[in-house]
């Protein structure tokens, strides 16, 4: 799968995305740029691996504190921060774990990965909580990217 259809339909609606990435490492935007017409449809792309960053780009500290920094709040925080920072449309924000206990959040279960899309004009959340065992990093980075453009496509075509 790549983001095609989705620029196409991103494009078709005049609308924008932007992403704050941890556990997929700026794979998204990797993934949006690789495609004709990214340019214009991607405003902004932070890749946001530590807490610190996350705070910075808005995700509050009490979020992180109360939920852990794998959690859905987090995601859902990432997401709507980093729309309302590039004033894009959507925003996406993922987090989680994969293949690899993080020694500085020794929090959650390995393996699991929260996806948050943002709809500002709409102010909703679309969310998925995916588990991923594929052996290495790259495929389970691969993995989620495939969901996120599986969840765009299903948000685009409503």
């Amino acid at each position: 799968m790549d983001f095609k259809e989705v620029i196409h339909l991103l494009q078709l609606e005049q609308k924008t995305i932007s992403t704050m990435e941890s556990c997929t490492g700026g794979g998204v935007a990797n993934a949006i740029t690789n495609c004709e017409g990214a340019s214009e449809i991607l405003k902004f792309s932070a890749v946001t691996y530590c807490n610190e960053y996350k705070i910075k780009m808005g995700v509050p500290k009490e979020v992180i504190d109360k939920y852990t920094v794998y959690s859905m709040e987090t995601a859902d925080e990432m997401s709507q921060n980093i729309a309302k920072f590039a004033n894009s449309d959507y925003g996406v924000g993922i987090t989680g774990q994969l293949n690899r206990q993080d020694p500085a959040n020794p929090v959650g279960k390995d393996n699991v990965v929260y996806i948050s899309i943002y709809d500002r004009e709409n102010d909703k959340y679309y969310r998925e909580k995916m588990e991923v065992h594929k052996e290495s990093r790259k495929l389970n980075k691969d993995h989620v990217i495939d969901k996120i453009i599986e969840m765009l496509e299903s948000i685009l075509n409503m």
